[in-house]
């Protein structure tokens, strides 16, 4: 009972001191203290091997695809091709389809490749212009960079990031694994945010809310579109990366087709657009850096889930969810979700369950394709708790907002309605 109660609350704990805006490394290392003190381990053992060894494995593993990833977003951010996107969703909505035409703007460049962190950075200067134009509450532009982001364009079928990614390790799958199923659910949480996001937006308007920066603006957000490169060029990085990934991972291990895909689109961003580029090396710096702050955040959180994994109470909530006959899939996705929301990161939830519980499924003789899908889905839903790092990031970092004022759309937004075309995908994958 003690653990148990040792890891709700450090899970509270942590989600308390994100809240309050505490480093989100410091928040980790805190709650991992009160959760390692509760759950009968030794304290120094917790944090030397089992908070690191979660902190670096995850580092090590993926730091290559965040750094190319933060590369390729830098160049098209630079190159201003990140920009003509957003501003060819902004023509044809106009200004009162603003937030949708920034969620689509960044949906296309996380499905494009963009590493989700990185998303943040290239879209949030258009966000502002777009937002600012129409009027619209700028607390909304975190949920916007959010939904767009990580809700259904990094787990659905195709997607090259690393949520999307990692199943195919432990599943022997491909990037598009769970067929017509995996589609139809990232569609759902498409159609079904969308329609809940401009509500909200719509709602905030009516009631007087107007846009207003939170912060003191120092310089000019959006350059002269004049100079933008046109759609078909900007567009086509973002089809390369895809392209080859998919093709790629038909052949070698799909984590060498991330990065051969992530270099490809970078090296073809450039050749098309490298007038607009007037500081090459300085991409390279500021690339290290947005990598560096995006791997560390989920790292921390990655840590932490590494200590609640050593707990008793986490041993059996597994042990019970591993058992449930009959809902084998249903137990995946519980699974999947309470551990990702423990850990605060999707990445760092998969990085953490699918070791401990892809081998008692497939050892059942279960669809590989839909335990891929339905783990990348469940992966997507609790991890977006307000201590996932990148919405720390995204929330605090970039946008200069705070959780009080920013998080309840992203709660809706990427927490209550995944979670619930979870369930459905789950059932249809039960049925079929």
């Amino acid at each position: 009972m003690v653990s148990v109660l040792g890891l709700i609350g450090s899970l509270a704990l942590l989600i308390y001191l994100t809240m309050r805006g505490i480093n989100i490394i410091i928040a980790a290392v805190g709650s991992a203290v009160i959760l390692a003190l509760t759950g009968g381990l030794n304290l120094i053992d917790a944090l030397t091997e089992d908070y690191m060894t979660g902190f670096t494995g995850f580092f090590k593993s993926w730091f290559l695809i965040f750094l190319l990833g933060a590369i390729f977003g830098k160049v098209m951010e630079d190159t201003k091709g990140a920009q003509a996107i957003a501003e060819w969703f902004k023509r044809r909505v106009g200004n009162k389809g603003a937030a949708l035409a920034v969620v689509a703007a960044a949906a296309v460049m996380t499905y494009g490749g963009v590493s989700v962190y990185i998303v943040a950075f290239c879209i949030y200067p258009i966000a502002v212009s777009l937002f600012e134009s129409a009027n619209i509450p700028h607390r909304f532009i975190p949920a916007a960079l959010v939904f767009g982001s990580i809700s259904f364009t990094m787990t659905s079928p195709g997607s090259p990031e690393i949520q999307n990614l990692i199943p195919t390790e432990y599943f022997g799958t491909t990037p598009t694994a769970g067929g017509w199923i995996g589609v139809v659910g990232a569609l759902m949480i498409m159609v079904l945010g969308g329609i809940a996001f401009q509500m909200m937006v719509n709602r905030a308007v009516r009631n007087g809310e107007v846009f207003q920066l939170p912060y003191e603006r120092t310089e000019p957000i959006v350059q002269n579109e004049a100079k933008l490169p046109s759609i078909v060029i900007a567009i086509l990085p973002l089809v390369t990366v895809v392209t080859v990934l998919n093709v790629l991972a038909k052949f070698i291990a799909t984590q060498h087709a991330v990065i051969v895909a992530l270099f490809a689109g970078s090296v073809i961003a450039w050749l098309l657009m490298y007038r607009n580029v007037k500081e090459h090396m300085k991409i390279l710096s500021i690339s290290v850096e947005n990598a560096l702050l995006a791997i560390a955040n989920t790292s921390a959180v990655v840590g932490f889930g590494a200590v609640a994994s050593k707990v008793p109470a986490f041993t059996s909530i597994v042990d019970g969810l591993t058992n449930m006959p009959g809902l084998e899939y249903a137990g995946l996705a519980i699974a999947v979700t309470i551990i990702a929301g423990i850990t605060g990161s999707a990445a760092g939830g998969l990085g953490i369950a699918l070791p401990l519980l892809a081998p008692i499924y497939m050892a059942q003789g279960l669809d590989p394709g839909a335990m891929h899908r339905i783990s990348a889905f469940a992966s997507g839903g609790l991890d977006s708790l307000p201590h996932n790092g990148y919405i720390v990031t995204t929330v605090q970092g970039v946008a200069k907002e705070t959780h009080k004022a920013a998080y309840k759309p992203i709660l809706v937004l990427s927490v209550i309605i995944p979670t619930i075309v979870l369930a459905v995908v789950v059932l249809m994958y039960t049925i079929f």
